[in-house]
């Protein structure tokens, strides 16, 4: 995969950005957090993006990938070449990471990104509680009163 096939997969994820930061590096966000970068020059590392805390340990034991430089200790790894891992497998990583940072986002953020404001009232109309009846002595009910006498 090189740098326009990164690019397709990643701005494929919903409300992901693209920019270029720091020069010659375009940056993908999600709600202004990064989750992947590549640089658009030649550069020591193809490409950097955040990973769980195991991947992290288990993807910086292979050839040719590297704690990620200034972002290692918030568990991003960088690829040395496209090449470290199969082209599915990248997918799966940069899939992963944008989940990671999406599910890191509070969750209003991601609600008001997502317009989940009308799911959220219709699963409030399917919780609401109707009226309890109490049964009498003779059978009838009638509606609680709230502990009120009359």
């Amino acid at each position: 995969m090189d740098v326009d096939g990164i690019r397709k997969h990643c701005l494929s994820f919903p409300h992901t950005i693209e920019m270029v930061q720091w020069g010659a590096d375009l940056v993908f966000k999600v709600d202004g957090k990064m989750f992947a970068v590549a640089p658009l020059e030649v550069a020591p590392v193809q490409l950097s993006f955040k990973c769980t805390p195991e991947n992290f340990v288990e993807l910086c034991e292979r050839q040719g990938i590297i704690p990620a430089p200034y972002m290692a200790r918030a568990q991003w790894v960088a690829l040395e070449t496209l090449s470290a891992v199969s082209e599915s497998e990248l997918r799966d990583l940069l899939a992963q990471s944008y989940q990671l940072v999406w599910e890191r986002l509070p969750k209003k953020r991601r609600e008001a990104l997502t317009g989940a404001a009308s799911s959220k009232a219709a699963s409030a109309r399917s919780k609401t509680k109707k009226p309890v009846k109490k049964a009498t002595k003779a059978g009838t009910s009638k509606k609680s009163t709230g502990g009120r006498r009359k």
